[in-house]
């Protein structure tokens, strides 16, 4: 089964079981795989839910940051759980150990020798690492290591 097939199974299962805060997750998810198809005029794949899934999941992510500051702590909870219920759908998560050989390898491969090429190594994981890994975490990584 697709991961859109898998959450719109989920979403069915939501409404049966009438749990109101994790079917209205699942469908704003629903609703950005359905905007990106009709954008695209295709059928999107996996790695494109994976994709719009950790869109949302950051967007959540910034408005519960957003929400802290300005002390609006039921908003904010209300976001923790979309991100809860959307977190779900993501691949198990690479440990920073995982990542930093990632980066390694990809670094050695790549030829890379100073933050110039930067650009060819993150290039090279992105594809390997979305969804597995935070992008920004595994950018700060490159960072550290060319610069170290």
């Amino acid at each position: 089964m697709s991961l859109k097939e898998q959450i719109f199974a989920d979403m069915k299962t939501a409404m049966r079981a009438k749990q109101a805060s994790q079917l209205e997750s699942i469908r704003m998810l629903r609703a950005a795989i359905q905007r990106k198809e009709v954008d695209d005029q295709t059928e999107i794949g996996d790695e494109e839910v994976l994709a719009i899934l950790q869109k949302q999941i950051k967007q959540s992510q910034d408005a519960i940051s957003q929400f802290t500051k300005g002390e609006r702590a039921d908003l904010a909870e209300k976001e923790q759980i979309h991100v809860d219920h959307l977190s779900v759908y993501l691949p198990e998560q690479m440990s920073d150990e995982d990542i930093a050989a990632a980066v390694t390898a990809a670094i050695s491969q790549t030829g890379a020798e100073s933050m110039k090429d930067m650009g060819k190594v993150m290039g090279m994981l992105k594809g390997q690492l979305q969804g597995k890994a935070d992008m920004g975490k595994v950018s700060g990584i490159i960072k550290s290591t060319l610069q170290g």
